[in-house]
C-alpha cells in the first residue's frame, strides 16, 4: 500500500452507537440480537479486507473477547473498543493493558 492510500476503517455495534463513525465515513456494520451471532465471521471478514481499524462496541468487545483476541492476534486488524451512548465501562482502558503488557511483557500500569 502506499503512503497516498490508506486503510480503511470500520465500526460494527448497535446503530446508535455506530452512528457518528458512518456520519465521518466510514464501513459500519449494525448489529442486532438477530446477526450478533455473526461477530466472529464479520471481524474475520473486515481482517481479511485488509482493513486497519476496527472500532467494536465495548459491550460486544467484552462479551465477545474471545473472537476479538483472534483476529488480532493472527491479523494485522486492530480491534479497538468504544463506548456506546451509556458511557464506558473501562474495556478500552484494559485492551490498552494487556497489549501493553503483551508487547513488554508486564503490566507497566500496575497500581502500586
Amino acid at each position: 500500500m502506499s503512503a497516498k492510500e490508506k486503510a480503511p476503517m470500520a465500526a460494527v455495534g448497535s446503530y446508535e452507537s455506530i452512528l457518528p463513525f458512518k456520519a465521518i465515513g466510514l464501513d459500519v456494520v449494525v448489529l442486532t440480537g438477530e446477526n450478533e451471532g455473526e461477530i466472529g465471521h464479520i471481524l474475520n471478514k473486515f481482517a481479511r479486507s485488509g482493513y486497519a481499524v476496527l472500532f467494536l462496541e465495548e459491550e460486544l468487545f467484552v462479551k465477545h473477547r474471545a473472537a476479538v483476541d483472534e483476529v488480532n492476534e493472527h491479523n494485522d486488524i486492530s480491534v479497538m473498543p468504544v463506548p456506546n451512548q451509556k458511557g464506558s465501562i473501562g474495556a478500552g482502558l484494559d485492551a490498552i493493558r494487556r497489549n501493553v503488557e503483551r508487547a513488554v511483557g508486564m503490566d507497566i500500569f500496575g497500581e502500586k
